[in-house]
């Protein structure tokens, strides 16, 4: 599965690897080098961040999932207190 950003996402990432380039590395991106560098990095890095999130939310899932009877359990034929019986003569 690659990972893809909407235009609108891939607009912002585009500006924000261009001014830090610009920033912090000094260096001066072109369009085509941002779109290039962006590549790389959606194919090569955003993998492992991306399993990462799912591994977490996984861990989250299976946590709640663990403890659903205990958070979600109510008990049956509650009504009567155990141990009552009614007597008739």
């Amino acid at each position: 599965m690659s990972i893809e950003l909407s235009p609108d996402a891939q607009k912002q990432a585009l500006t924000s690897l261009r001014r830090f380039c610009a920033e912090e590395l000094e260096s001066e991106l072109t369009d085509l080098q941002a779109r290039q560098l962006l590549k790389f990095v959606l194919q090569e890095i955003a993998p492992a961040a991306y399993n990462a999130g799912v591994a977490a939310a996984e861990a989250y899932l299976r946590d709640r999932v663990a403890d659903l009877e205990g958070v979600c359990h109510e008990p049956e034929f509650a009504y009567w207190p155990k141990g009552t019986s009614v007597r008739r003569k």
